[in-house]
């Protein structure tokens, strides 16, 4: 016999053991979702309803860096350097078995003009000169070398850009500088190009002959008759 205990209602063995298992609470939602009714459906991607089909696209990122410009030598075929200058001492011949001395004339320029459609600057700076000789001779260098008395060397000796000329003749001689360009739009910096270019000067003749040493007594043009004139 089971009596209630004061103050609190009387339970059933039954009641009494649903309260206690939890697990039938538990049993009870899971039925009563599976049950539940789904969802009318709307629309469905179709052959007959294809915009539905379409998968959305991604807006682009206004952040995102724009894709950075590469300047290539080909781009700024356009821009065209002056031709250096190809001076020698002495001027114009050289002597047999002697050396001749070359010296460039070429510095930093800018060239204006239109470059991917908009207004730039490309700037030339040599980095190199090549003397081709027709008697096969290279010389390279640099420098673009310099005068002898600059030097402070005597005439007919040899120099970083010197060339002897082993036969008598009429040979010529031309000379690349090599140039490392850069380029920049209005207000920008200026912005390196991969390699090198070359620019040629127009060929310079030279005349190369035989020089024999005689003692003179005097100056022959006062005295022609003078001993060894």
């Amino acid at each position: 016999m089971i009596e209630a205990i004061a103050g609190q209602p009387q339970q059933t063995p039954s009641e009494a053991s649903d309260s206690a298992d939890p697990r039938r609470d538990e049993d009870s939602t899971n039925e009563d979702e599976h049950n539940a009714p789904a969802p009318p459906v709307r629309e469905y991607c179709s052959p007959v309803n294809t915009v539905h089909c379409v998968t959305p696209s991604t807006p682009e990122d206004p952040a995102a860096p724009a894709p950075a410009v590469v300047v290539t030598l080909r781009d700024i075929a356009s821009f065209t350097p002056a031709k250096p200058g190809n001076d020698m001492e002495p001027g114009g011949w050289a002597v047999e078995d002697l050396p001749a001395n070359f010296v460039a004339e070429a510095s930093a320029q800018v060239v204006s003009g239109t470059l991917l459609g908009q207004p730039a600057d490309v700037r030339f700076t040599p980095v190199g000169y090549r003397w081709l000789h027709s008697d096969g001779g290279v010389v390279e260098s640099g420098r673009p070398g310099a005068t002898w008395a600059t030097l402070g060397q005597r005439e007919f000796t040899a120099t970083g850009t010197s060339h002897v000329y082993a036969e008598s003749g009429e040979y010529t001689v031309s000379l690349e500088v090599v140039l490392r360009a850069e380029y920049r739009f209005a207000g920008s910096g200026w912005r390196s190009i991969a390699g090198t270019l070359a620019v040629a000067s127009d060929p310079q003749r030279v005349l190369v002959g035989e020089f024999d040493t005689v003692l003179t007594d005097g100056d022959c043009n006062a005295n022609p008759s003078g001993p060894g004139c």
